[in-house]
């Protein structure tokens, strides 16, 4: 028989402000439901986890958030205020940047470049490399991110570099929400262990990240809370320390209980 999910393990959200919610969003693609009126809430220097299998609704409630897809009905609100999110641009206005499995880099360019591109600051009218070097510098040195040199040429990076690069390019922006897709793909074990070891320290200094996985042991190493996605639907949001990785299968899979209706 299948295990029950208990009231007491689901989040009081109405106790805890949130950052970023989206309240009641549908996303329809002609018969196929992409979205059926989810809600989701991010707080403040918190880590949230969205898993579920595939096409479950995963990738597109981020692209909902990252201005990549324009949601049929619903609300978003940041800090507590309706906000129009049509396009990438206004996701990186509010603070909110994405980023996704293909990280978006551009291979021919230098790591400098990558972390300023199209931000780059001037003086005078002319690029300042001196404050790109000393801000990269310096973000990435807080989060004790290894890149050989910033002159290096993104496709000489590793995978776990790479994902370094994209997650600076972030912090350099002013996010106060970061968004990650999928980040410890076809790493190895080691370039996980540092991907996983910046999610902490971004939460250490007092952003708010949301992540993607499929990877149940990462999820659990890192997340505070967990919203099981299936067929469109949020089928449930749980705290990580409340639960158990064979509970958040279940709901995955169907095959678990919950008490109360969502």
């Amino acid at each position: 028989m299948s295990a029950v999910i208990k009231k007491d393990f689901m989040l009081d959200e109405e106790a805890v402000k949130p950052l970023l919610s989206l309240h009641q969003i549908s996303k329809h693609y002609g018969h196929v439901r992409a979205l059926e009126n989810v809600d989701f809430s991010l707080t403040f220097n918190e880590v949230h986890a969205i898993v579920g299998d595939n096409g479950a609704g995963k990738s597109t409630m981020i692209k909902v958030m990252a201005g990549a897809v324009l949601p049929d009905v619903g609300e978003i609100k940041f800090d507590g205020q309706p906000i129009q999110i049509r396009n990438p641009q206004d996701s990186s206005n509010h603070g909110i940047t994405t980023v996704f499995q293909h990280l978006a880099l551009v291979d021919t360019r230098d790591v400098l470049s990558n972390l300023f591109l199209g931000r780059e600051p001037t003086n005078w009218g002319w690029v300042d490399r001196q404050k790109m070097r000393d801000d990269a510098n310096r973000v990435l040195g807080e989060l004790s991110i290894k890149i050989p040199s910033l002159s290096e040429p993104v496709a000489n990076l590793s995978g776990g570099q790479r994902q370094a690069v994209a997650i600076g390019r972030a912090l350099l922006q002013g996010s106060k929400v970061i968004i990650m897709d999928e980040p410890t793909a076809a790493l190895g074990v080691e370039e996980t262990r540092k991907v996983l070891l910046v999610i902490e320290q971004l939460r250490e200094k007092g952003l708010s990240v949301i992540v993607v996985s499929h990877n149940m042991h990462h999820v659990f190493s890192m997340a505070d809370r967990i919203t099981v996605m299936r067929g469109g639907r949020r089928i449930a949001t749980v705290k990580r320390r409340e639960t158990t990785g064979d509970a958040v299968v279940g709901l995955i899979t169907g095959t678990e209980l919950i008490d109360r209706a969502i």
